[in-house]
């Protein structure tokens, strides 16, 4: 008999070699149907393969990541299969589950082209396909016998892929005539498949290498329900017309140059008010919660990233390092702050009564991204970072903690993302060996973000094993308006940096004593946040952030003179103002500036001129009535400190 620990802590014995999908049933009938996935010590496996030994299990349903995951990765086999069957001979690269959906990379030989037009036709065949409730079924091979397998099949990637395992176990997974090189997890079997939509065909080169052949890579995605696949395609419409890109271009918020280079935003002067508001918000907030800024260089010695472990583990996503003509010397752009700001905490002695220190930086990186991989502002080369670490003594741990939760939240409040989730990653017990520092320390700060959480009140999941290697970390999750998952908050507890730079403080006891070291970016980058804000929001941003905050709009030439004093007036309480002196009717006027997203429009016009009013019209509600300017400014001040200032 073997122990089965659930995630409430509860526990039961079973007979060896039980399910996943055994105990679901034993369960409940009814969860039986909905469970795709089992976690057991934290690793997704297949619903039907079996436990051998005592285990903490987790059932996963479409609604968790883990089943989306043994969903979507089964629903790329499933068109593999398809597109084996219709197109003989095809060989296959790597066909993963992504955020929405899944992908595989294919080379259909003999010259054959899979376009956009050919995936009805495939969508087809994977319904008839799934159909057939053909058993995902798991065989453990040797390296000869799936060696021998491709070979015979005269699939050079998979035989590529082969050659890079490490010795151990190697994993194929058959379904229906289908056979492929796979780790898992799987559904049970093709049937829960019902709703097929292949979105689109793009190329992509092997390995992400440009010098090596173009692949063929077909997006997709599947539901259990129709009505889940229809209101997924309603979200793509809504998100196409709320796409950062576009609304990026059509606000001239930030450009892309190719003589500049691929990855390289250009932000826009409206683009870099923007920007320069969300910098300038945060830099008051972290004032306030006693942060000190600092600068640092754009480049910095190889040695530096050497000490630190980025080059080791990130040297292959860096920028080449870059060698002086005479004095032989190696950098690199720089792809963190974290060391830099190391750098800073040791240029001189610290005492435990200096701690914690706080620096905090808006600092640019820069990471080499495949070209295939850069996508508007959410993936690109250089970045910036609303990058900070704070070194405090352990004692200090947990309130430091709830202190960068309250900054995350604050900002959460105040641009109005609403629904989030959190998610605890704590180190695995079981293998302590892939971490560093002692257990008094992992113990003392995993117990110290918990207690954080749970003190300010947040809906949390626990993660065992997903912890980095230096610490445990606390992600925020946030849902948009059309309730897709960003990332947009991480923190972490860091032992590995400090001492790596054998960073000390003397404590009351006389002795030297490690800081411990948090990282933390509400924002996580400039780029990515404005492009989610972006998409959040369709553009219409708070009256506080947005560019252009009024727009004044003459109803004739004749009105130019004292548009002229408005605009005047409202610069000189930083009332951030344009005027539309086109020669065009004020109907137009006012739909061409409501698609700028503009929040107030000002007619002026004879009645206005002589009272020395405004008609002011809220973009989207309409009409607000006449206002003297003074009575504008405070109704426009006001609203601006609501908006800055929730509790």
């Amino acid at each position: 008999m073997i122990k089965i620990t659930f995630p409430d802590h509860s526990a039961k014995e079973y007979k060896e070699g039980i399910t996943g999908l055994e105990i679901a049933k034993d369960i409940s009938t009814g969860l039986s149907k909905e469970v795709l996935a089992v976690s057991v010590n934290g690793e997704v496996w297949d619903l039907t393969r079996p436990i051998k030994k005592d285990a903490n299990i987790r059932l996963h349903k479409f609604d968790d990541p883990e089943g989306k995951h043994a969903f979507w990765h089964s629903s790329a086999h499933l068109m593999a299969e398809a597109l084996e069957t219709l197109y003989p001979g095809t060989k296959f690269g790597i066909g993963p589950s992504i955020e929405n959906g899944f992908y595989y990379d294919v080379d259909p030989g003999d010259g054959l082209v899979i376009t956009d037009a050919d995936l009805p036709k495939i969508e087809q065949k994977m319904v008839e396909l799934s159909r057939r409730n053909s058993p995902y079924v798991r065989k453990e091979v040797t390296r000869k016998e799936v060696t021998d397998y491709f070979r015979d099949k005269g699939d050079e990637y998979k035989l590529e892929l082969i050659s890079e395992l490490e010795d151990g176990t190697i994993s194929v997974y058959t379904h229906g005539n289908f056979t492929d090189l796979c780790r898992g997890p799987h559904l049970p079997d093709t049937g829960p498949i019902k709703a097929i939509k292949l979105l689109n065909v793009a190329g992509a080169y092997w390995r992400g290498d440009e010098k090596r052949k173009q692949l063929t890579r077909i997006y997709g995605i599947t539901f259990p329900k129709k009505s889940m696949l229809d209101e997924y395609i309603e979200m793509l419409e809504q998100a196409k017309a709320r796409d950062h890109r576009k609304l990026g271009k059509e606000l001239e918020l930030f450009m892309f140059s190719g003589t500049v280079g691929q990855g390289l935003p250009i932000w826009l002067p409206k683009g870099t008010i923007l920007r320069e508001k969300l910098e300038n918000f945060l830099r008051k907030v972290q004032i306030d919660y006693g942060y000190e800024p600092v600068i640092t260089p754009h480049i910095g010695l190889k040695e530096l990233y050497t000490t630190s472990g980025h080059w080791e583990k990130y040297g292959k996503d860096s920028f080449r390092p870059i060698q002086t003509p005479s004095e032989g010397e190696e950098f690199l752009l720089k792809p963190m702050n974290c060391p830099h700001h190391c750098e800073i905490y040791r240029y001189k002695p610290r005492s435990y009564k200096d701690l914690p220190i706080r620096l905090a930086e808006f600092g640019t990186v820069y990471r080499y991204e495949q070209s295939g991989e850069l996508h508007g502002l959410t993936r690109v080369r250089g970045f910036t970072q609303d990058d900070a670490h704070i070194f405090c003594r352990p004692d200090q741990l947990k309130e430091e903690f709830i202190k960068v939760i309250d900054i995350i939240l604050y900002i959460f409040k105040v641009l109005e993302f609403d629904d989030y989730t959190t998610q605890i990653s704590l180190r695995d017990p079981d293998d302590k060996e892939k971490y560093i520092g002692t257990d008094e320390n992992w113990e003392k700060s995993e117990k110290a973000i918990i207690e954080a959480c749970e003190e300010k009140g947040l809906k949390t999941t626990i993660e065992i094993g997903e912890a980095a290697f230096y610490g445990p970390k606390l992600d925020f999750m946030v849902n948009d308006a059309l309730g897709r998952k960003w990332q947009l908050g991480t923190v972490q507890v860091d032992y590995n940096l400090p001492d790596r730079f054998d960073l000390e403080y003397t404590g009351s006891d006389d002795q030297k004593h490690r800081p411990v070291m948090i990282h933390r970016a509400p924002f996580g980058s400039m780029e990515r946040f404005v492009a989610v804000l972006i998409e959040h929001t369709a553009g219409k941003f708070p009256l506080w952030l947005t560019p252009d905050q009024v727009a004044i709009l003459p109803i004739s030439e004749k009105f130019h003179d004292y548009s002229k004093k408005v605009l005047k007036f409202l610069n000189n309480y930083d009332i951030r103002t344009l005027i539309d002196d086109r020669n065009e009717k004020i109907g137009k006027k006012i739909r061409d500036n409501e698609l700028k997203r503009i929040p107030y429009l000002l007619i002026v016009g004879e009645k206005e001129e002589k009272s020395n009013t405004v008609s002011v019209r809220r973009q989207g509600e309409g009409d607000r009535g006449a206002m003297t300017l003074e009575d504008l400014v405070i109704f426009l001040n006001k609203e601006i400190e609501k908006q800055l200032n929730i509790n």
